[in-house]
């Protein structure tokens, strides 16, 4: 329902008593065109057929109405909505700080940090911190930023170059795979795990001897 001058109108299409004109050009329950048919007509066939006259075009002349298992069509329609909602993928920005004198340690557990963003299909942004006179060196957060997306290549891709922001400096890189295909490949492996430990703790065949 949306609201007009304080009063409410039915985002819903009319459908068999509610149309009201004289005539309607139909479409059959298999989409064939019918042709302009009278009103009565057409709520005669939808009798016949045992369906909904829905009108599909109300600002056509006439206004074009198709024969339809409503209630059939309002549940796939919101089934439909339903999942598109479901598979949306949200463009989602992670970031990741670093120090640019950091310990290999930290590097290799921030890059798998990195690393595991990229997979999921979501942008990283990478931020070098400069401290004290580390603000002077510039250089070290530019080759460390190139080091890490040399790293990561065949995940991702340099998506907004090295910039220095007052005492940060900044890259973002971007995933090669899209978001949609990244969570469709982690529903498969989950769907993959799962068939396994059923597999796994199904009771194995006693087999006999001949």
């Amino acid at each position: 329902m949306r609201c007009y001058r304080g009063g409410s109108i039915s985002a819903e299409p009319r459908i068999n008593d509610r149309i009201r004109v004289p005539e309607v050009r139909l479409v059959g329950p298999s989409g064939e065109q019918v042709g302009i048919v009278p009103l009565a007509k057409a709520l005669e066939l939808a009798q016949e057929y045992d369906l909904d006259l829905v009108e599909v075009a109300a600002n056509a002349r006439p206004p074009v109405c198709k024969l339809m298992d409503y209630g059939k069509f309002k549940y796939e329609s919101a089934m439909k909505a339903r999942e598109a909602r479901k598979n949306q993928a949200h463009t989602v920005i992670k970031e990741m700080k670093l120090r640019p004198k950091i310990d290999p340690h930290d590097y290799d557990t921030k890059k798998g940090h990195v690393v595991r963003f990229l997979k999921q299909g979501d942008k990283v942004k990478i931020t070098i911190m400069f401290r004290g006179r580390e603000q002077s060196r510039p250089e070290l957060g530019y080759r460390l930023l190139q080091r890490l997306a040399e790293d990561v290549q065949d995940l991702g891709f340099v998506e907004s170059n090295p910039k220095q922001d007052g005492r940060n400096m900044i890259m973002v890189l971007g995933p090669h795979k899209k978001k949609t295909e990244a969570m469709a490949e982690a529903r498969e492996a989950q769907a993959a795990r799962k068939a396994e430990r059923q597999q796994g703790s199904a009771p194995a065949e006693e087999t006999a001897e001949a």
